[in-house]
């Protein structure tokens, strides 16, 4: 199939044309109307410094039932430490730059540019990007930021500087989702460590009923602090 040029106007491919390897398309913006429009199609950007805006809608999808979350012997003695503090949505640029310039096994970059992360930033000052943070000492020590459109939500990237801090932040984002009724975490490309936390692998025929399902209802935008 053709990978093909997005235009100016507003406007995707039918997500079910993208290449095998998921990529649909390329070119096209980082507007805040794209993003939005993205995401509640089942579609996000992925590409690195240097290359065209890229993107993605990959089958099988990668999503996570907040049931279904596995909760390790490490983290679940983490939690029950309890020497952090939660918060949501109070240092959203930070926790997306951290998320940026943390260093990442195999990877000798990072596909959170400046442009990205100005993008989401912008979501963000719109109410449909969101932080969960996790505080040790009064510092931040780990979180992840992710996109909500109507009942889904789709993570993005997660940093820790200390140990369990990113998927204590994890936990607790779960049972927030878990306690206003999302039905599912889109994790979006699937790997070993997101399977080892419980994640599955949807079709993606069957994710994007969901996703256009879930975008018509009324969800929780704004502040989530």
């Amino acid at each position: 199939m053709p990978v093909y040029q997005i235009p100016d106007e507003l406007i995707f491919p039918d997500p079910e044309l993208a290449e095998d390897d998921g990529l649909l398309g390329v070119g096209g913006d980082l507007s805040p109307e794209r993003l939005r429009l993205a995401y509640s199609n089942g579609i996000f950007p992925w590409f690195s410094k240097g290359e065209p805006i890229m993107w993605w809608s990959p089958d099988p999808r990668c999503v996570l039932r907040p049931e279904k979350l596995k909760i390790s012997t490490s983290l679940r003695q983490a939690l029950k430490k309890g020497n952090y503090k939660v918060r949501f949505d109070t240092c959203f640029d930070e926790v997306v730059r951290q998320c940026s310039a943390a260093k990442r096994k195999g990877q000798r970059g990072t596909w959170i540019t400046k442009e990205m992360v100005q993008a989401y930033i912008r979501l963000h000052e719109l109410g449909f990007a969101h932080s969960t943070e996790v505080f040790m000492d009064g510092e931040l020590a780990g979180g992840l930021y992710g996109i909500s459109i109507g009942m889904t939500y789709s993570g993005e990237s997660m940093f820790h500087l200390r140990p369990e801090a990113s998927k204590i932040a994890l936990w607790h984002l779960v049972q927030r989702l878990k306690d206003w009724k999302f039905p599912l975490i889109d994790c979006q490309v699937t790997n070993p460590h997101l399977l080892s936390l419980g994640a599955e692998e949807m079709p993606r025929k069957e994710f994007l009923k969901q996703v256009i399902r879930d975008r018509q209802k009324p969800g929780h935008k704004g502040r989530w602090e």
